[in-house]
């Protein structure tokens, strides 16, 4: 019996529309205030002139937005049509090693990066003295998105919800847009910083 797109995806739950509006959301708002902080200093500013405390302030936004986010998607999921999409054992070991390591990536990226490296420090003007090149940033480039998206697809797996996957590919989508805006600003910065460093040392 033929299949219909109904049978995997249920598009008239409006949770569904949440799910898929937090996920664009998140990475949109947070490059916009971190840009709108790089060039006018705001939030700098609401905290007095501290920038640690003000990109403190935008982690726990962040973090909060994205715990808002999961709790959206796992809700969406949950309201979603059913299908079983591994056999036995793999329906439960395969979701597993991918949300432990997707974990792991996001784990280890934020022990690596710190607070400030993590939630957009750089864009406080609070740079890292070096770049990170151990693990996990010797295995991917961006293992926290990477990271990220190995969780929503192992989610998606567990509860075995088509709609879910195609979720995934979305977020996938829209972290590969962000990082197209993010990666060029972020280099920018150090540059400048760099072209700054080079420039003092000439004066001595």
């Amino acid at each position: 019996m033929a299949s219909s797109l109904s049978d995997f995806i249920d598009l008239s739950k409006p949770s569904l529309a949440l799910s898929v509006a937090s996920i664009a959301f998140n990475p949109t708002a947070w490059n916009i205030v971190a840009r709108n902080e790089y060039r006018n200093k705001t939030i700098t500013r609401i905290f007095g002139g501290n920038a640690r405390y003000g990109c403190y302030f935008l982690a726990l936004c962040i973090f909060s937005a994205g715990l808002l986010r999961d709790s959206l998607y796992h809700r969406a999921l949950l309201e979603q049509p059913q299908v079983k999409l591994l056999p036995e054992p793999l329906d439960t070991v395969v979701p597993a090693v991918l949300f432990l390591l997707g974990q792991t990536f996001v784990v280890t990226s934020t022990w690596a990066l710190g607070v400030t490296g993590t939630f957009l420090g750089d864009y406080f003007g609070i740079l890292m003295d070096h770049r990170v090149e151990g693990f996990p940033f010797n295995v991917l480039r961006d293992p926290m998105y990477v990271g990220s998206t190995l969780s929503f697809a192992a989610t998606a797996l567990w509860y075995e919800r088509p709609a879910g996957l195609i979720l995934t590919a979305y977020v996938y989508i829209v972290y590969l847009i962000a990082l197209r805006f993010e990666g060029p600003f972020t280099d920018m910065i150090y540059s400048k910083r760099a072209s700054a460093q080079a420039a003092s040392k000439k004066e001595l």
